[in-house]
């Protein structure tokens, strides 16, 4: 990610207007997974006109959305929007695109995308999340001159909580999502995170992130909240969702989010933070099967000394004992899927062999009666010839799901190799350090700073 951090420091080193005023800036970030699957989702098209008359109307500074998997239907809100968000992005990945979009009053200066390495199983065709590329999209974005680096993301569905055979793949996505931001936001004087991380509050993905990056979370933070309670996002009130989705959590859990993080030049604040409650006033249905997020922040400028400089990078040997334990617990998950995924691929190994000598043995089978003319054949010809497409058949697809699953351990393993690096690094600085005294890893992995070469430690 070296070039990546390159290009992000390149453009934000550059003077901000907002520092020589010192006023501060008023900033609305929208998110919503539109849950827009074309020909199944219900209500498709009356809903994307619901979201956009809704934006024309509040016209939030920043617009983040998922699952708007059609272009046709980022086209509709790019024209329904063209007055109140004049600059837009949409994310292009995968088979059927990454269904991220995002719509902004303020500049785009570019844009990039990042595909994570692991996302589900394309025999899970009923699942389709390997097909919709699931992935990190960064915009950045000059706000009234401050450089604001903007992600937007949408992570694996977890589809049973009890047998999460998808939770290894959540745990590394989340892995990748918060290196990303760490070696992207460099420099950055606002960070901006949102999407459906389908991940609740206090699992293990979304204390990585969190602890990691040092982002805040708007509904922790905010000063005031309106919407639905515990700031759930998916409610059984809504009639787009399925209660059985929802157990053993009768009314609802959180999965998604906006978090957000300043610098030491600029304090930011979440004065409120909103959600929808279901049913849309008016209208016979909901905006999605997810809850719309809204949150006001606010932009402080600050003076940057000395002082506000340590004080922003104070860290304690809690801090990072707790994300020495963090990472342990990751690093177990992520060799959990790892002998998952051997285990796999060597039954396609196995499956494939099997296929292979009953091919082997058709072709023998069917070359007896090349060798010895008076013989017959021992088989009904259209049996034979079946038979033979089977075995064919097999091979073929054993040496796909061999190949699949061979990109999946090494995918892990790289996974779990950065892991086990990240951990002896914090190590050793948690053994260097007596307790509650400050400490700088933290800061230099959470917290954006002058823009420097990326760091090699790193």
């Amino acid at each position: 990610m070296a070039d990546v951090a390159a290009f992000t420091q390149a453009l934000t080193h550059r003077p901000s207007v907002a520092m020589a005023t010192g006023s501060p800036i008023s900033l609305r970030v929208f998110s919503l997974n539109c849950w827009g699957i074309r020909y199944r989702s219900l209500h498709c098209t009356p809903r994307y006109e619901m979201i956009a008359e809704l934006l024309s109307k509040e016209k939030h500074d920043v617009v983040l959305l998922q699952e708007v998997w059609s272009e046709l239907d980022y086209l509709f809100l790019k024209k329904k929007l063209a007055c109140s968000h004049q600059h837009s992005h949409y994310f292009k990945s995968g088979v059927i695109g990454s269904g991220l979009a995002v719509f902004s009053k303020h500049n785009i200066q570019d844009a990039f995308l990042y595909r994570y390495s692991l996302n589900g199983y394309p025999y899970m065709a009923h699942h389709g999340d390997w097909f919709g590329g699931k992935a990190v999209g960064l915009v950045i974005l000059n706000v009234c001159g401050l450089t604001a680096h903007v992600y937007v993301t949408h992570l694996h569905a977890e589809y049973c909580r009890e047998h999460d055979s998808y939770l290894p793949h959540r745990v590394v996505q989340a892995w990748e999502l918060q290196q990303f931001v760490r070696h992207t936001s460099r420099g950055a004087d606002l960070v901006i995170l949102s999407g459906d991380l389908n991940m609740h509050p206090q699992d293990l993905g979304t204390r990585l992130l969190r602890t990691y990056t040092r982002l805040q979370d708007c509904y922790a933070e905010t000063e005031k909240f309106d919407g639905c309670e515990e700031g759930f996002t998916l409610i059984a009130e809504n009639p787009f969702t399925s209660k059985e989705e929802l157990l053993p959590f009768d009314k609802g859990i959180r999965i998604d989010y906006i978090f957000f993080k300043g610098s030491k030049k600029v304090c930011v604040k979440c004065k409120l933070f909103s959600t929808t409650k279901g049913s849309v006033p008016g209208k016979p249905f909901p905006y999605s099967d997810h809850e719309a997020l809204s949150a006001d922040l606010l932009l402080l400028p600050q003076q940057v000394t000395e002082a506000t400089g340590r004080e922003h990078e104070s860290c304690d040997t809690d801090a990072l004992a707790e994300l020495v334990n963090t990472v342990t617990e990751a690093r177990t998950e992520v060799k959990v899927g790892l002998h998952y995924a051997e285990r796999m691929r060597h039954t396609a190994a196995r499956t494939g062999l099997l296929g292979l000598a009953l091919l082997l043995l058709e072709l023998a089978i069917g070359a007896v009666p090349w060798l010895t003319p008076s013989a017959q054949q021992p088989f009904p010809q259209a049996s034979f010839y079946l038979l033979g497409a089977l075995c064919l058949a097999t091979l073929l697809g054993a040496l796909l799901l061999y190949v699949f699953h061979c990109t999946q351990v090494k995918a892990l393993q790289g996974a779990e190799d950065q892991m086990r690096l990240a951990v002896g690094a914090l190590q050793e600085k948690l053994r260097g350090r007596p307790l509650g005294q400050p400490g700088d890893l933290l800061c230099d992995v959470g917290v954006p700073s002058e823009p420097t070469l990326l760091d090699p430690k790193e």
